[in-house]
């Protein structure tokens, strides 16, 4: 681990290069199967309850009967998740060519909501955890082995693929600090096209995870 600025972080962030790939992974990472959906921060249940009556005509009668019979989440306070349909997707899932894509996503694209997606979403595969959001872990799955495999070939870190989340979950300035300390500032500057070619690829249609200006354009 090392500190930015009173906040641990995973020193496999440090190397890793990842960028997600929906047309292997298929989205996956809305689907693992189990009781409880995306992890929700206690005030983010305003914002899911807010976008709801907008998002709804996207989501299936499947998604509608679990949020009539459990809710749009579950959990107490500290511990809040959204909820699953049969304790397998996540309930905001909309299905497109057989790809898992979020509902919240689909209208904060067509400027439908500001919110974009619960934090943890937006961050995956990092986790922020420990007492008051003190620690930021990379958290490993077979699943989005193609990501990494798409990250090293496209040359995208997964510090810069998660810009806008990072910054959205810590500040402008906490970003600038972790690329001082992981030493890919100077990179970024010096790479011939580095970021335009990362705006291009984080762009793409196939991804979720879009560079912005960020919800508070809305």
């Amino acid at each position: 681990m090392f500190v930015v600025d009173n906040i641990l972080v995973d020193d496999r962030i440090k190397r890793l290069h990842f960028a997600c790939d929906l047309t292997q992974c298929r989205g996956i990472c809305c689907t693992f199967p189990g009781p409880r959906g995306a992890p929700i921060q206690d005030s983010e249940r305003v914002e899911i309850e807010r976008a709801f009556p907008v998002i709804r005509k996207y989501l299936s009668e499947r998604s509608l009967s679990a949020i009539a019979t459990k809710g749009l989440y579950e959990g107490k306070p500290g511990n809040f998740a959204t909820t699953c349909v049969e304790e397998d997707e996540c309930v905001f899932v909309v299905w497109e060519d057989d790809i898992a894509k979020c509902a919240f996503e689909l209208a904060y694209r067509a400027g439908e909501i500001c919110w974009r997606k619960p934090l943890s979403c937006h961050l995956f595969p990092l986790r922020v955890t420990g007492s008051e959001g003190g620690i930021l872990r990379y958290h490993h799955i077979p699943e989005c082995g193609s990501a990494i495999v798409r990250g090293e070939r496209e040359h995208v870190h997964i510090i810069e693929f998660l810009k806008e989340a990072l910054v959205r979950a810590y500040g402008a300035s906490w970003y600038e600090h972790l690329l001082e300390a992981t030493t890919l500032n100077s990179r970024l500057q010096s790479a011939e096209g580095g970021e335009d070619n990362l705006i291009n690829i984080v762009h793409g249609e196939d991804l979720r995870n879009v560079v912005t200006d960020g919800d508070e354009a809305c």
